[in-house]
């Protein structure tokens, strides 16, 4: 266990003892500046696709309607990331990556193939069909998995388990059925508008029906099962490369059955979309739902079972593995700083809680064999940070245990007392010791306080 602050790192060294520099291309800047420039084309060019299929008019309508279960999927998947919350950049660049990037690649590749099997078979219905079932689900679904498969690679670090990967795979997915639904809800008003239908017997009103009411789900729950093996890859060893290459692939395989199951629903008679709804999609998204959940609460648990280790070398108090490993002690320590501190106390807390919970998660990795070989450094950056921010969270957190600290039992003395109530126990406020128990050990960081 870390007990002091990292130690500078030395640069890279090269043969022959001169300091290695990083070449033009792989400095930050160039790298942000080459993605940036992608996305921003990509979403040019997939916004000029989309209004020439649908017409300024319909792509207002479209954009309108799209953009509604936005937010509710965008807060659900935030949810899900309220126990180590990634970076607002990560899930800013997923969702770019599946609305722009893999719209295109999507819209162009399934456009080419059906095309070109139309006029290979000459038969464009079959080909249509074809498209839908077989091209779409694979070209759609790998588009998304990249986004996946690039938060994994370059922010390794942000990536640590099973929610991370349905957090970033969910939020690509809810960018690409944004833009999807635009497209797909501008053409059904275009055509109520040749066709002179209105209300709810329009096109327009059906298709928000299915895709908006019905099923916002759809393209985040398949990406999710790629987002998953991606998770528990991301928990296996760095020796267990076959695993870590083959658990992505059944998830991205998975998604791809799924999404070709559920396109193909509407070739299965007049009922087929609705037996399948009914069968299988509802039932698989309260299954994941579940397991998310499920993995959520788990991570709580291992915060309150890793932590301990910590307040025991003196890093954190007694009451802050419990507070900790408690999303309403959390949030009533934020709002505790937010009230006598401010913003920038309630903005210091939230980050002490997510430092405090990554290092768990990294002590966890690290009794399992799991950790990598900067894990030393890596604790001891986090511990760091920890406390850098104690003089604004340690209060905040003491706070919420206190109100969120189950009631304990305690049973009467069985010999009588002087005065009938009995004298207050070590510990008690009323003898001036802190109220959870015994003072701070005299060693680790609060030994050497000033």
């Amino acid at each position: 266990m870390a007990t002091s602050p990292p130690y500078p790192t030395r640069p890279a060294e090269v043969p022959g003892g001169t300091l290695g520099h990083a070449h033009w291309w792989q400095r930050p800047w160039v790298r942000y500046g080459a993605l940036i420039t992608l996305l921003t084309l990509s979403g040019l060019v997939i916004l000029a696709l989309v209004r020439e299929q649908t017409g300024t008019q319909g792509f207002l309508v479209g954009l309108g309607l799209a953009v509604l279960p936005v937010p509710l999927l965008m807060a659900a998947f935030r949810w899900l990331d309220r126990v180590e919350p990634g970076p607002w950049r990560n899930l800013l660049f997923s969702f770019a990556w599946g609305a722009c990037a893999a719209a295109l690649i999507a819209i162009v590749a399934n456009s080419f193939a059906t095309q070109w099997i139309a006029t290979a078979t000459a038969d464009p219905t079959g080909a249509n069909t074809l498209g839908a079932t077989v091209i779409a689900p694979v070209v759609e679904e790998s588009a998304k998995a990249a986004a996946v498969l690039l938060v994994f690679l370059f922010r390794r670090r942000d990536f640590t388990g099973i929610l991370d990967g349905v957090v970033i795979a969910g939020v690509t997915a809810t960018g690409f059925a944004f833009t999807e639904n635009i497209l797909y809800l501008g053409t059904a008003y275009g055509t109520d508008q040749l066709t002179g239908d209105s209300g709810v017997a329009s096109v327009t009103a059906a298709t928000f029906f299915v895709r908006i009411v019905m099923s916002p789900f759809a393209h985040p729950l398949f990406t999710v099962l790629t987002g998953i093996g991606f998770g528990i890859a991301a928990l296996s060893t760095d020796r267990q490369r076959v695993r870590r290459v083959l658990l992505p692939l059944c998830g991205l395989l998975l998604a791809m059955g799924m999404h070709a199951l559920w396109n193909g629903s509407t070739t299965l008679g007049q009922y087929g979309f609705i037996a399948v709804y009914a069968a299988f999609m509802v039932p698989a998204f309260g299954l994941l739902t579940w397991l998310v959940v499920w993995t959520r609460q788990r991570e709580l648990r291992t915060v309150r079972t890793e932590l301990p280790a910590y307040a025991v070398a003196g890093w954190l108090t007694p009451a802050e593995p419990f507070a900790l490993g408690s999303m309403r002690a959390r949030r009533l320590a934020r709002r505790y700083a937010r009230r006598y501190g401010g913003k920038p106390a309630a903005r210091a807390v939230a980050q002490y809680e997510a430092y405090a919970t990554s290092l768990a998660f990294l002590r966890h990795r690290g009794r399992l064999g799991r950790a990598g070989t900067d894990f030393v450094t890596r604790e001891r950056e986090l511990l760091l940070e920890l406390w850098h921010r104690r003089g604004a969270a340690r209060p905040a957190l003491d706070h919420a245990a206190r109100l969120t600290a189950p009631p304990v039992p305690v049973a009467p003395a069985p010999w009588p007392v002087h005065g009938g109530y009995g004298h207050p126990p070590y510990g008690h406020p009323a003898h001036g010791s802190p109220p959870y128990g015994h003072p701070y050990p005299a060693y680790g960081p609060d030994a050497h306080r000033f």
